[in-house]
């Protein structure tokens, strides 16, 4: 299980833009160097499609159409779904900051997932559980938990304190998997779950299958930053936009085919 999870950055880095669509280019102009005229046609496509797929216009259309849609969630609705806890996921860290002394910080989407549960739990006055350890990309490189980081920056930074750590996940699956018997040993059945907007359809269901009743709890959303034309030009952001959306769909389509 441990080695086949160590795989699963570079089988995404392989299957998602742009990675995917150079090597495709690579394939394509080494066809038209032995003389087969369609290498052309299959490296200049592969180099229209990375285009397309940098632009955060198609960003922004893919989440939308391939993705779960789900509505933001409010103290009222925590109150009337009779939510027990804010459930917050991490979203990787940055590497060891010298301007704070060498401590490792959040990354902008654990940042930004625990800054919105934390003002959930102050506004609904629900305790919060974060999940997420060391992930499977940042092995060898990241020492410290993402929970350790979101436990100090909750406390310093916010005064709030965790009540539920998670530590040990590795992936989406591993924070239901680990966290939910915490949860239930405490009495939580019912959670509002944080996180990216882009990663909520999965995550509710990997801790649905962990048996708990989910209210999602988007941040994040993938949104049009720029003005018309802007919007469908390159960029590293739309490219950026664009394989997380497609990593999901990817990790949907997965889960769907060899079940959880």
């Amino acid at each position: 299980m441990t080695e086949l999870g160590i795989l699963k950055p570079l089988l995404a880095a392989l299957a998602l833009p742009p990675l995917s669509l150079l090597l495709m280019a690579l394939f394509g102009w080494a066809m038209a160097w032995r003389g087969r005229r369609a290498g052309l046609g299959l490296a200049g496509a592969s180099l229209a499609l990375l285009w397309l797929l940098s632009c955060h216009g198609t960003a922004v259309w893919l989440a939308r159409h391939t993705l779960t849609q789900f509505p933001p969630a409010t103290p009222a609705a925590l109150q009337a779904q009779q939510v027990q806890a804010v459930v917050v996921l991490g979203g990787a860290l940055l590497p060891p900051a010298p301007e704070y002394g060498g401590a490792p910080q959040p990354s902008a989407y654990t940042a930004a997932r625990l800054r919105y549960g934390l003002w959930l739990a102050r506004q609904s006055g629900l305790p919060v559980a974060f999940s997420g350890g060391i992930g499977w990309a940042a092995e060898g490189a990241q020492t410290a938990s993402e929970a350790e980081v979101a436990a100090r920056v909750a406390l310093q930074e916010h005064g709030m304190a965790l009540r539920w750590r998670e530590a040990g996940s590795r992936d989406t699956a591993g924070n239901a998997r680990l966290l939910a018997p915490l949860l239930r040993r405490d009495g939580v059945q019912r959670i509002a779950l944080v996180t990216s907007a882009w990663h909520l359809p999965r995550a509710v269901l990997d801790f649905e299958r962990a048996g708990l009743t989910v209210l999602p709890a988007p941040t994040g959303f993938v949104q049009p930053l720029e003005h018309g034309l802007l919007e469908w030009l390159p960029s590293a952001q739309g490219l950026l936009d664009t394989r997380l959306v497609l990593r999901e769909g990817l990790g949907l389509a997965a889960g769907r085919l060899f079940g959880p």
